[in-house]
């Protein structure tokens, strides 16, 4: 059987606002599955990878919807714990026309948050060629934080390629210098580092892609890409630096998800033996699919519908 790609987060229901305006005033809202791990999950799934899931759920509705979207996209769930006590975070997102959505928590005391080592002592790493984190996991408490700390160093005595990409969420962490030391000490351990420009400003001081690439290749990473929004990303990839642009996109609808879809693009293209340019390129397109669907994870496309935007679209530098 050919290897396949272990990812491990906390996946929560979601609950998007069926109109614009305060998430207080709403009154009407879609469920779906949130989940920034689960959305690179999803899409290496829809491109005909073979994925597994790692995470807690409490025995709740948004459980039992998050199994039911693993099972659909053929996404292995042998993984999955349930706690009897905790329940499954969820979170709210409003609906806008021009930038990022409000989006509200209620993730304190998850099920995911409560993931141990003991989680993560049963999976036999071997079996992967490719482990995908975030810096969101270890951000939910020290417990979760020593899992992933375990989980990277069973990834590499395994062999696998680690990616991994800050995914910053500053709410969830007790103050911004935890933050900044966990997630570049976690980013020295991986072979493939995922930062954008906007966390490269927090983690390291400057957003220069260039910088941010030499940054995290001087802590130990063999591989930096650095995303520039519309602008596409910036590569280093040992000793090999470029730029990669991005494409056109009709209507920004929603910006989450991209960053997730950025990464199932990079890790898929690896998977199937692309140059790393290539890999990026086909990054660079996912993200800006993602940016047209109003979900975190709905529009992430099958092979066909990848190629045929990639053939049909402009580049920005067009």
């Amino acid at each position: 059987m050919k290897k396949g790609l272990i990812l491990a987060g906390e996946p929560m229901g979601l609950l998007i606002a069926q109109s614009e305006g305060d998430l207080s005033g709403v009154s009407g809202y879609d469920l779906a599955v949130a989940g920034a791990e689960f959305n690179v999950a999803i899409g290496a799934a829809r491109l005909g990878h073979r994925v597994t899931y790692l995470t807690k759920l409490g025995k709740d509705p948004f459980g039992e919807r998050i199994i039911h979207v693993l099972n659909e996209n053929g996404i292995g769930n042998e993984f999955v714990s349930w706690s009897d006590e905790k329940r499954t975070g969820f979170m709210l997102k409003g609906r806008v026309h021009a930038g990022d959505p409000p989006i509200f928590y209620f993730r304190a005391g998850s099920a995911a948050s409560t993931l141990s080592p003991q989680d993560v002592e049963n999976v036999n790493f071997s079996v992967y060629s490719h482990i995908h984190l975030t810096g969101i996991l270890p951000a939910l408490t020290e417990s979760t934080c020593t899992a992933t700390l375990l989980m990277f160093e069973r990834a590499r005595a395994a062999g696998l390629t680690i990616s991994f990409d800050p995914n910053l969420r500053p709410q969830l962490w007790p103050d911004e210098h935890t933050m900044r030391k966990t997630i570049n000490d976690l980013a020295a351990r991986a072979d493939i580092v995922l930062p954008g420009t906007a966390e490269g400003k927090i983690l390291m001081g400057s957003d220069d892609p260039a910088a941010i690439c030499a940054f995290y290749q001087e802590l130990g990473a063999t591989t930096v890409i650095t995303k520039c929004g519309a602008a596409g990303a910036y590569v280093a990839d040992g000793a090999e630096h470029y730029k990669v642009t991005g494409f056109r996109v009709r209507e920004v609808v929603d910006t989450v998800g991209a960053g997730d879809g950025f990464a199932a693009g990079i890790l898929t293209g690896l998977m199937e033996g692309l140059p790393m340019r290539d890999a990026v390129r086909r990054a660079a397109a996912i993200g800006a699919i993602q940016v047209m669907s109003r979900g975190d994870n709905e529009g992430l496309p099958t092979p066909a519908e990848l190629e045929r935007f990639m053939k049909e679209a402009d580049s920005t530098d067009e």
